[in-house]
């Protein structure tokens, strides 16, 4: 591109938007699909039922150790397929940039986000780019939006937990809020923190097939953390959960940040982890299958539903207390993702 910087005029739908388009992320994305720059990509219809989610990204900063804004958006999006146990296929990818983003940027977001559908095997069949003035935006906001199919048979649902169901998650939790709330803070610690971010479908895909009917759920403890997701599972599903707070695999790093900053690792986000519900006599199967995985090697089981008061969740601490879990409350930790 003749500019460094993005201008108004990229966002003109213009000839600065065509050469923004075909140098940037044709490049990157290439595919028969969005090739054809037409208004709407069609794609083949596949065997078994639809899964379709959207997001939005606004993570601040937009590079952190362990990935950073395009990497984030792709993941986030394959990992909501992922919980309802679909195979993702196709994204949508829509940019707005704030004018005067240095162009060097974007295309480190782009390459980033080439990087991630590879390593997801999707690909991106539709995109879009806005400019809004100096001042109307924080350098850059990503939209994506993802297409899957779940195979006939798969029935996930926080719905379906049942007593005695085990609750597992797939590793340490807290790592993508506190690299996020360390680095706007300047704090280091030794050993390094970085952000979690990554793909689980596969990890998905091997419990499935590994221990077919043994899960009733999975979720994504993103936002609000892994507290607020076993507040709603609980909800939703009419029960009472228990977890036991020495099981909760939490890196001494994250701990830390925590205790300095004032708060708690069962709140913060995460971004390549996930809880499963699963029943009890396959809960030791589902274990050794996620241990198999690069993404689950750390991976606990830390609770149990009951048959107890609906919607309640109940922390036994390390100390040997009882201590009841809500849901987030407030905004503590904006743009977390």
């Amino acid at each position: 591109m003749r500019d460094d910087v993005i201008l108004l005029d990229h966002g003109s739908g213009g000839l600065a938007s065509a050469e923004l388009i075909s140098q940037i992320f044709l490049t990157r994305y290439g595919n028969p699909v969005l090739a054809e720059l037409e208004d709407s990509a069609i794609l083949d219809r596949p065997a078994g039922r639809i899964a379709f989610t959207t997001d939005g990204y606004v993570v601040d900063p937009i590079f952190f150790p362990g990935g950073d804004i395009g990497s984030l958006a792709v993941h986030g999006t394959v990992n909501d397929l992922a919980m309802r146990g679909a195979v993702p296929l196709s994204l949508s990818v829509s940019f707005i940039f704030e004018e005067g983003l240095p162009v060097r940027t974007i295309e480190q977001i782009a390459s980033s986000i080439a990087q991630a559908t590879a390593r997801a095997r999707v690909s991106i069949s539709a995109g879009d780019t806005k400019v809004v003035p100096r001042g109307k935006a924080d350098k850059v906001f990503i939209t994506t939006s993802g297409l899957g199919v779940v195979p006939d048979g798969v029935e996930l649902s926080t719905k379906r937990a049942r007593p005695g169901d085990r609750i597992l998650v797939s590793g340490t939790i807290g790592d993508h809020g506190a690299t996020i709330l360390t680095q706007r803070s300047g704090l280091t610690f030794s050993g390094g923190l970085a952000s979690d971010t990554a793909p689980l479908h596969d990890l998905v895909r091997s419990i499935l097939e590994g221990a077919t009917g043994a899960v009733r759920a999975f979720r994504d403890p993103t936002r609000g953390g892994v507290a607020t997701v076993l507040c709603e599972i609980a909800s939703r599903s009419g029960l009472e959960i228990e977890v036991d707070e020495a099981s909760i695999p939490i890196r001494p790093e994250v701990a830390s940040a925590c205790e300095i900053l004032g708060l708690d690792p069962l709140y913060l986000a995460n971004e390549g982890k996930c809880i499963a519900v699963v029943s009890p006599d396959m809960a030791k199967d589902v274990e050794g299958l996620m241990h198999a995985r690069p993404e689950g090697q750390e991976a606990a089981v830390i609770g149990e539903v009951r048959d107890g008061r609906p919607g309640r969740v109940i922390l036994r601490t390390a100390a040997g207390g009882l201590r009841v879990l809500r849901p987030l409350s407030g905004m503590p930790l904006p743009r977390i993702c």
